[in-house]
Parts: C-alpha cells; structure tokens; sequence
C-alpha cells in the first residue's frame, strides 16, 4: 500500500508547489509554517485538486478520507448523533470518542469550534480508510484534545496516515518526516534518523539535540527520555 507522487507541479497565481516522494504504510507528518503549501499538497493527494503536470498514483489504496483544516466543511446534517450516522458510524460511538456525551440532539453550529473538530476527527479516525489524510487536525483543540487526537492517531493498525499540520507542541509518533517550505516539499526521512534534519523540529526536540540526546520520536515524552539517558 503507498502513494507515489511523481515530478508533482501544481500553479495557482504567483505559488507554484512542487514534490516527488512516496508514502508508504504509516504515519507522515508533513510540516511547514502556514501558506507553504500544505493544504494544497493534501488537496493534490486527495485528488481534489488536478496537478498542472506530474501525476499522483495509489497502489493498492481501496479507501480514502480527508479532514478538512476547517470542520464545518463536513457537516451535512442538523443534529451531531445524525451527523455521526451519516458516516457509517455509531452515533453512541462516535460521540464517546468525540467526548461529546449528552450532545446527540445539539446542532452540529451550536458546538464550539473545538467541539466540531473533535466530533469530524473521531469520525474520519473511526471510518479508518487506507489512505487517511488530516489538514491541521489540531487546530482550534486545546491541549487535552491535541493528546487524545494523537492517540486516535496512533491507534490506527495500518494503512497510510499523513498529517498536514504546523503544531509545535503536541505530536504523536510518527514514522516519517517531511517539509513543506515555499512550496517544494521535501523528504527529511525516516523517525528516528531523520529528527536532526527537520528544520521545523519544536524547540524541544531542538533542546534535546542541543544537549547530545537522541530521542526515538517527536513526542514531548521522546525529547525528555532522551535527555534524561544523556544525562542519567
């Protein structure tokens, strides 16, 4: 199971992207500041967007999802419990993962922009497709719900989990590292080698490799483990 993607170009204005790589089984994390090129990038791989030349091939991906960046985009039914239905999914289910207990009748636009984040992530984790694409899906969660989201993240047995997303604080494991910088996405490789090339690295994977620690992955958690071996 993978997705190649082959001398990739795609023009909009004045941005132009650009990109060849593969994305195997696994977790990616394709990361970059905000209007590198990301969110087109996911479009591009979601075939939602047609490249100018270059080409996007799936083998042996029989389902796809991509989470928006904004999750209002999703939502086509007037309560969260029809919502969830209308995946496929168990209401009950879903709003357990969502942490939305006791809101099944609510509008899904009575929800805080956090709340409909939740609710259209757990649906996206939970229909668990092939090929499963999340732009930024941390945006507008706090600190709890960035966690949990990364569970959900890494409870995915297999399949092709690629994460679009600029967060500097909190991240799940990942298996592969890319950058996406002025449109050029970029291979870094992968988790762990690749950790001192990531020139997007949060300042305390920085203070780790600083400090001559290796950490395994990019978790917060990774960075104080390694330290503490450096320094036990």
């Amino acid at each position: 199971m993978r997705v190649d993607i082959k001398d990739l170009l795609f023009s909009r204005g004045s941005f132009t992207l650009r990109g060849s790589g593969t994305f195997d089984a696994g977790v990616h994390l394709v990361s970059g500041p905000v209007g590198s090129g990301k969110s087109t990038l996911a479009l591009l791989l979601a075939e939602l967007l047609r490249p100018g030349s270059g080409a996007v091939r799936r083998h042996g991906v029989s389902s796809a999802l991509l989470l928006l960046q904004f999750p209002e985009h999703h939502i086509t039914c007037p309560t969260v419990a029809q919502e969830a239905g209308s995946w496929g999914l168990a209401p009950e289910d879903v709003l357990a993962r969502a942490d939305l207990a006791g809101r099944a009748d609510d509008d899904p636009f009575h929800l805080s922009r956090g709340e409909l984040k939740r609710l259209t992530l757990a649906c996206t984790v939970m229909r668990n497709p092939d090929l499963l694409m999340l732009d930024e899906p941390f945006s507008s969660l706090d600190c709890t719900a960035k966690r949990k989201a990364c569970r959900m993240i890494e409870e995915r047995d297999e399949g092709i989990t690629i994460i679009f997303s600029h967060e500097r604080a909190v991240l799940p494991r990942v298996d592969t590292l890319w950058e996406m910088e002025g449109g050029t996405l970029t291979a870094c490789g992968s988790v762990p080698r690749a950790i001192p090339r990531w020139r997007h690295a949060p300042p305390y994977l920085r203070y780790a490799l600083e400090e001559g620690a290796r950490p395994e992955n990019i978790r917060l958690q990774d960075a104080r483990e390694a330290v503490c071996r450096t320094h036990g």
